[in-house]
């Protein structure tokens, strides 16, 4: 696992979904978080990063900010950034957050059918607990997982949201 960043800088920003927080250290963007007031996304990040020196940057962040925010709205297009994508995790979170990365727009996937796809069928509470840990929301497509039965389960950033994306997905996918 990489050595977490000791300086992050961040931006937030408002979508359709609420307010989206932006953070990128040394080796690029570190976190995309969501949620309804700015002061939980900066203690969120702080949690994530408890040892990083947090600082607000609109200026450094703001064309990948604004490219992230035009990007909720048409989520199956191409996403340009200036900064690679450097989630911080476990080895196996980084496996579960790569597979998740393959699943497409408009499609879902159970928590147990992920599990099947990285080979350790009996690991679905652990594949459930790397999705809540996402540090990427929206671009490591966590919302795109579903329960067995076809059924929402929890979303890091609300279920309200988890279903909003998956229609947004849904619809844009079949237009397209």
């Amino acid at each position: 696992m990489a050595r977490f960043p000791d300086h992050i800088r961040y931006s937030i920003g408002q979508c359709e979904l609420g307010s989206l927080l932006l953070a990128g250290c040394d080796t690029g963007i570190c976190a995309i978080l969501l949620g309804d007031d700015e002061q939980p996304l900066i203690a969120d990040l702080q949690r994530r990063f408890p040892r990083a020196q947090l600082t607000r940057d609109d200026a450094a962040l703001g064309s990948d900010l604004q490219s992230l925010l035009r990007y909720v709205d048409n989520p199956v297009g191409p996403l340009q950034l200036q900064q690679p994508l450097t989630a911080f995790g476990s080895d196996f979170q980084q496996q579960v957050w790569s597979e998740l990365a393959k699943v497409p727009a408009g499609q879902t996937v159970s928590y147990s059918e992920l599990a099947k796809r990285l080979g350790k069928p009996a690991a679905v509470r652990a594949v459930a607990g790397a999705c809540a840990a996402n540090p990427l929301a929206i671009l490591v497509p966590c919302h795109r997982v579903l329960r067995s039965d076809g059924g929402i389960s929890g979303y890091r950033w609300g279920v309200e949201r988890k279903q909003q994306l998956i229609e947004l997905e849904r619809q844009l996918a079949s237009a397209g």
